[in-house]
């Protein structure tokens, strides 16, 4: 059952009035900085718990410096990135783009991401021309309860941090969640256990958007935007059948993306996250994001690597 407003569950200030900021993701986390011609370098935001770069940034900051380098016609319409070391928060990362192939309709920027002198991330983007076609489907929409009806993720946090029966060790968890200062806006459609961890079917849905105002503009833009939404709570999709099983380790291992018709990324979009495939320490994620017409606007596709913690031997004594 999807998680409705109560009356005591009132949005919180940040739905009303986050539009009138302009969101950080703009003015921050996507805002390179230029060093040379096809040279850039970006900062950092929010940081994961794990103290790894979030791949999401990676991702979206690449695909910035790789829009610098086309022409103002040409949209991204596909990425294919590997992580291929993890991120240090500790220093900028520099992002320097090849000029792969400029045609008529298409053109290809190759782009690598770099910290102490070695890549982390490489990513092959390509851009193309608007072009009119009859040839043209989708899938449908899913139905689903509109955003209004349902709670973020830190409105949900805050309905269960008011249980007075809640353990410390819970009370703990959900307050270091809060504290996150992740730019992204998420409602859940059917919000997971976070305390039975009860194993459940490798699906699952949430409305997405940026925190703040990006405005109407460039869509590029919003596509750089989508890019850092979509790696967000994406892999976890994958562990929702293990949820029993304690995870040692769990990373990105690549993250692809299409881009299919124009769209906000300050608007609430339906994600729609399923896994067809787990195994050899490995699992496979697909992403669907929807406007609220009903549109495909993005497909996203991301395997992970999953270490599991074996369980200790008990004492014979």
């Amino acid at each position: 059952m999807a998680a409705s407003l109560q009356p005591e569950d009132l949005p919180e200030p940040e739905e009303a009035n986050d539009s009138d900021l302009r969101s950080v993701l703009v003015t921050s986390v996507l805002n390179l900085e230029p060093l040379d011609k096809d040279l850039f370098r970006g900062s950092h935001h929010w940081i994961p718990a794990t103290q790894r770069l979030f791949g999401g940034q990676i991702v979206g900051q690449a695909l910035v410096a790789a829009a610098r380098s086309v022409n103002e016609d040409e949209h991204v319409h596909s990425l294919h990135c590997y992580f291929v070391r993890a991120g240090d928060p500790k220093v900028p990362v520099l992002y320097q783009v090849e000029r792969t192939r400029d045609g008529r309709s298409f053109s290809v920027r190759s782009v690598k991401a770099v910290q102490h002198g070695v890549p982390i991330l490489t990513c092959q983007a390509s851009f193309h021309r608007s072009q009119e076609s009859p040839l043209t489907h989708q899938f449908t929409m899913p139905t689903v309860p509109p955003p209004e009806e349902l709670l973020t993720r830190e409105q949900l946090i805050q309905k269960y941090l008011r249980d007075p029966s809640l353990v410390e060790k819970h009370r703990m968890g959900l307050n270091k969640i809060l504290a996150q200062e992740v730019p992204i806006l998420i409602k859940p459609i059917n919000p997971p256990d976070m305390f039975h961890r009860l194993p459940q079917e490798p699906r699952q849905m949430f409305w997405v958007r940026a925190k703040g105002l990006i405005g109407p503009g460039d869509m590029r833009l919003h596509c750089c935007v989508a890019a850092y939404i979509s790696d967000y709570s994406f892999l976890g999709t994958a562990l929702l059948p293990h949820l029993k099983l304690r995870m040692r380790f769990m990373a990105s291992l690549d993250h692809s993306m299409w881009f299919h018709a124009p769209f906000r990324a300050d608007e609430w979009m339906l994600y729609e996250c399923e896994s067809h495939w787990a195994g050899n320490c490995r699992g496979l994620v697909h992403g669907r994001l929807w406007r609220r017409d009903g549109v495909l606007a993005v497909t996203c596709a991301q395997e992970g690597v999953f270490r599991v913690r074996q369980n200790e031997p008990s004492s014979k004594l």
